[in-house]
């Protein structure tokens, strides 16, 4: 009797252990994080807080509350484990006879795909109930009826009709992005292939880093909007991040893992080479041109000196100082000079972030060392604040030429002016440590983060279109004036001021 008692309560834990698992199996079944828990627990990885949304969105297409899904997260945030891998295996035990298309911008890496969905399943037989009939790469069988296909972005797909479409980084590299016939190939294969591939009411899930402004979820979300829904989470936290981090904050920081430290480590290796359109593009989601969607930045010439000419200091004002991860504005002050000939140029950008005694500082000193012959335009915030604020540093810059306006309208109308002398090649830069950050931040206006130097551009040229200057002629029709002994001419249209002692 006691040792049939001590078998007993021997073999009770293991029942109990039996039954515990068994429901967890179950629960594996149903639900899409308990899944990827139990697959990635061999791995030593766990969903971290960006996986969870993405799962919940992966969710919402699995139970038809979303036909269509595009996924936008950087490179190495493990997008593709979930999408590619995790989630195919776990819908083919959801129905039985289902079909899934897995196509990437190359077939080598669908096989690929196709390969890791097919471990998983050999792996964890028993949690999904269903195994392999067929081991092709290219196109398998479960045992349940269900089928996948593996397709590079432009091959044929013939004879295979899919309930699931997913295509996971359709463009392969810098080159194919900004090429406008293979983008063109990538949404002739979407639409006269891909999409003739799938049942009625199929959804399909679209995974990538933005490379390109019209790429093929560009294209897809200007001409279809009300089709998609959108995950965008980008690498650095933004104001009203998904994930509910705090503007600068790195994706993946919640675990020991270390993609945070790793982006921030790309991040300045991207800006320090001046790469920094792949970092708006792949990192952040937002893709640009090349050469500016408002400022055409490649119509601008470099000067090695600065020229002669009507000078002003104009500033943006930032009073937030960068604490910890947080990536707040910058007070910007940028100089602009406007020459005898008509032309712009920017000869000088400084800059700072802290709070407003810095900010003091750099306006004081920055004033010294232009000299009282260029004018100083600072912005005039809205309420008494600001008023106070443009009265203190007006008082702190006695015998400099200041001048303050409230900003009027928003900040794309502010620089249509400017833009438009960039756009024809009539703004130079003068050479200097600052000219990455500057012309970065022209070519990604309005999309990109930063527009600190844009606004400081907008004031100092308006200050010099409105100062009043009078136009003068180039220097050889300025010669033909001196000849004729006269210093002043009319026309019907203009009267014009030769200014000799700038000549």
């Amino acid at each position: 009797m006691l040792i049939a008692e001590k078998r007993r309560r021997m073999a009770a834990p293991d029942w109990q252990e039996r039954r515990a698992r068994q429901g967890w199996i179950t629960q594996c079944r149903t639900d899409l994080s308990s899944w990827c828990i139990e697959a990635l627990k061999y791995q030593g990885f766990k969903p971290a807080a960006h996986h969870r949304l993405l799962i919940s969105k992966l969710e919402r297409v699995a139970t038809g509350k979303c036909r269509r899904l595009i996924v936008m997260m950087p490179p190495g945030s493990a997008k593709s484990s979930y999408c590619s891998q995790l989630f195919p295996a776990w819908m083919l035990q959801r129905k039985r006879r289902h079909r899934i298309i897995g196509a990437s911008h190359t077939t080598d890496l669908a096989l690929d795909f196709s390969d890791k969905v097919q471990a998983l399943i050999t792996d964890n037989e028993e949690v999904l109930s269903y195994g392999l009939r067929t081991e092709q790469k290219q196109r398998w069988y479960t045992t349940n009826g269900g089928a996948y296909l593996a397709a590079g972005v432009g091959s044929a797909i013939p004879g295979f009709r899919a309930d699931l479409g997913i295509i996971d980084d359709p463009v392969k590299s810098r080159m194919a992005a900004d090429s406008d016939t293979d983008r063109k190939r990538v949404w002739d294969w979407y639409i006269g292939s891909f999409e003739r591939r799938l049942t009625p009411g199929a959804p399909v899930i679209l995974i990538l880093t933005r490379w390109h402004e019209d790429d093929l979820a560009g294209r897809l979300i200007e001409t279809r909007p009300d089709e998609w829904e959108i995950l965008r989470i980008p690498a650095e936290a933004e104001e009203d991040d998904p994930l509910g981090r705090q503007p600068g904050e790195w994706l993946w920081s919640d675990d020991d893992y270390g993609y945070g430290a790793e982006l921030a480590d790309i991040k300045r290796t991207l800006e320090a080479s001046g790469a920094t359109r792949e970092w708006a593009s792949q990192y952040q989601q937002r893709p640009r041109p090349a050469d500016g969607a408002i400022f055409r930045t490649n119509m601008i010439s470099v000067l090695e000196a600065a020229p002669v000419g009507e000078s002003v200091r104009a500033y943006d004002f930032a009073a937030t100082e960068a604490i910890g991860s947080r990536d707040p504005d910058w007070t910007r002050g940028v100089r602009l000079t406007k020459t005898d000939i008509g032309r712009y140029a920017v000869t000088d950008v400084v800059g700072c972030r802290g709070g407003p005694d810095e900010v003091e500082r750099l306006v004081v000193s920055t004033a010294y060392s232009d000299g009282k012959r260029v004018r100083i335009g600072i912005p005039q915030d809205p309420g008494q604040a600001g008023k106070v604020q443009v009265l203190y540093l007006t008082r702190k810059l006695a015998g400099y030429n200041v001048e303050s306006s409230p900003e009027t309208g928003d900040k794309a109308t502010r620089a249509a002016p400017v833009a438009s002398q960039v756009n024809v090649g009539n703004l130079d830069v003068v050479r200097g440590s600052w000219n990455k950050s500057f012309l970065d931040e022209l070519a990604a206006f309005p999309a990109g983060a930063k527009k600190d130097q844009v606004d400081a551009l907008s004031r100092a040229f308006s200050m010099l279109v409105e100062s009043g200057s009078p136009f003068v002629l180039p220097p050889e029709v300025l010669a033909k004036v001196r000849s004729s002994g006269r210093d002043r001419f009319s026309t019907p249209n203009m009267r014009v001021r030769n200014r000799f002692a700038r000549v």
